[in-house]
């Protein structure tokens, strides 16, 4: 199984080669953190964990892409390359969410120590709001992604939780503190990567008839509707 899995959703951008012979599974990878810039840094990734690899496009069996939520161009990134390249290659599609993966992330790494309990990902959706998803020890999701205030994202957390990661952990931990509850906020540069992606990807053992952007609020970006009637 070789399995392509790509995430653009955030403040990175990141590709992965996860390929997987019996027991054996090896994984190459590359991420670049950027606020921007995404579409043009993610095609020259690719060909670069591909050639390292040692394979070609033609021999993929799977390509991911991580859904969202996060950056409403960013999401689109991901899946339109990954819909491109299933489409060129005849790979078949995977996906989850942003706050699945980078759960898998935390653990993965070794950052955190979830002590058999679960914890939360927590990430700054901006005006005071958090993309909060809920998971369990093993990184296996409870709840979410839901998109809340980070004083609503307090009820939907269970009582032995004690821990979130995130960059939107912070606020979750103050919010909190205020009405007498302890979280601790670790990781608040914790990003999706490919990596856990590909790994997500490969235990699953599935695939998607489609890929589609899961946003939890509207564009930023409105439509000037008054100054192109003002235009007429």
């Amino acid at each position: 199984m070789d399995i392509l899995a790509l995430d653009t959703s955030q403040g990175a951008c990141s590709a992965a080669i996860l390929r997987a012979e019996g027991p054996s599974v090896r994984l190459f990878a590359r991420t670049l953190r950027m606020a921007r810039g995404h579409a043009e840094a993610l095609m020259p990734m690719v060909a670069e964990v591909v050639a390292e690899a040692g394979m070609d496009f033609a021999a993929l069996d799977l390509v991911a892409a991580t859904l969202g939520p996060g950056s409403f161009t960013g999401v689109r990134i991901a899946i339109a390359a990954a819909r491109a390249l299933a489409l060129a290659t005849g790979a078949k599609l995977w996906g989850t969410d942003s706050l699945t993966v980078m759960a898998r992330g935390a653990l993965d790494s070794g950052g955190i120590e979830a002590c058999g309990r679960p914890f939360a990902v927590a990430v700054d959706a901006r005006r005071s709001m958090l993309y909060l998803g809920l998971f369990d020890a093993k990184g296996r999701r409870l709840q979410g992604p839901l998109l809340l205030a980070a004083e609503a994202a307090l009820a939907p957390l269970p009582d032995d939780l004690r821990v979130a990661v995130g960059s939107g952990a912070g606020l979750l931990a103050q919010a909190a503190e205020a009405h007498g509850r302890f979280v601790e906020a670790q990781l608040p540069d914790l990003q999706p990567s490919a990596a856990s992606l590909a790994t997500l990807a490969h235990e699953a053992g599935e695939t998607l008839p489609s890929l589609r952007p899961l946003y939890l609020r509207p564009p930023d970006a409105k439509p000037q509707l008054a100054m192109g009637l003002a235009g007429r």
